[in-house]
């Protein structure tokens, strides 16, 4: 990486004459970080608008040594590949892929500039990397991978009731089908089976949501972004049906599920940040081990809970991080 140094003079006497000396002040370099995210949502939002606050906290400010670029896929993995290809003809320092789809994208399109994944479930599953530890190459990241086993805990701390948890979720997305297969893993110690429901695109989600009534006792929406994307098709059949719906993002508790343990995103894209620096400085990608998400937050939502026939207990309430009213 390039430095850049300015001169600071300092006055002094010596022998009767003034002296200019030159005192270096080391200053960030200009550099091009360019971010791409599958989809918009307030999840991945708040990944993006961490990694730039990260890096302005650390002397990269957008339009003075920062040119911060930031591309959508809108849902769609074919634009993901064409936003990663350009990328590439832009020549940034670094990309930055927020989620499972854009991040194998920016893999496949380079094996020269650094980039960085984050909000990506299962690195190893969407073969990004090969190791965790050593990932080796120009590719390294953050993985959100949800604690499935403390989200049935949740589960069954509301609804213990809850035997059949229906999932609906897109299985051409590969963190998508490691968090079911995960699941269905954990699910029979907790005496519970999962039952779950296809939808590739966002105008599947609300099909799919409705193929689960009388079949479950709890609805589970993963961090599958198809089906984030179309939450509230999620919800609405929930409220119609009497069917409670928890999430593994916190973020989607806000817009309407019972309850949520889960990463702060925003937190996370802070967390990215500070691996973009280290490449910055002059890292490389494949030396730097691929970080797990730290943190995590109790939301809850009572009033989500009662249109949908449940009622959260108190020492839920009392060790939640957050109540949303």
């Amino acid at each position: 990486m390039q430095i850049f140094r300015s001169k600071h003079a300092v006055l002094g006497a010596a022998a009767g004459a003034i002296m200019v000396i030159a005192a270096p002040l080391v200053q960030a370099a200009e550099v091009t970080v360019a971010v791409t995210a599958i989809v918009e949502h307030p999840a991945l939002d708040a990944v993006r608008d961490g990694i730039r606050d990260e890096l302005e906290a650390n002397g990269y400010k957008v339009g003075e040594n920062l040119t911060f670029v930031y591309e959508s896929a809108q849902g769609n993995p074919a634009t993901a590949a064409q936003i990663a290809r350009k990328f590439i003809g832009d020549k940034p320092d670094v990309i930055v892929a927020i989620a499972t789809p854009s991040a194998q994208a920016a893999v496949a399109a380079t094996s020269d500039i650094p980039v960085v994944f984050s909000a990506v479930t299962d690195p190893l599953g969407a073969k990004l990397i090969g190791n965790l530890d050593k990932p080796g190459g120009n590719v390294t990241g953050l993985s959100d991978m949800s604690p499935i086993a403390q989200h049935l805990d949740l589960i069954k701390e509301v609804t213990p009731g809850a035997k059949r948890i229906g999932v609906a979720y897109n299985p051409g997305e590969a963190n998508a089908v490691s968090l079911v297969d995960l699941l269905k893993s954990e699910a029979p110690g907790k005496g519970m089976t999962i039952v779950t429901a296809s939808a590739p695109k966002s105008s599947d989600v609300l099909a799919a949501a409705r193929s689960l009534v009388g079949k479950v006792d709890a609805i589970y929406v993963p961090t599958d972004n198809t089906i984030v994307t179309a939450l509230e098709s999620v919800i609405k059949v929930g409220i119609d049906n009497g069917i409670p719906v928890y999430s593994g993002d916190t973020d989607s508790v806000q817009r309407g599920t019972i309850a949520a343990l889960g990463f702060n995103y925003y937190d996370i894209g802070r967390q990215t940040g500070k691996v973009v620096l280290r490449i910055l400085k002059g890292e490389r990608p494949g030396d730097i081990p691929v970080r797990i998400a730290e943190g995590t937050d109790l939301f809850v939502n009572p009033a989500a809970a009662k249109k949908m026939g449940v009622s959260i207990p108190e020492p839920l309430m009392t060790r939640a991080t957050k109540v949303v009213e």
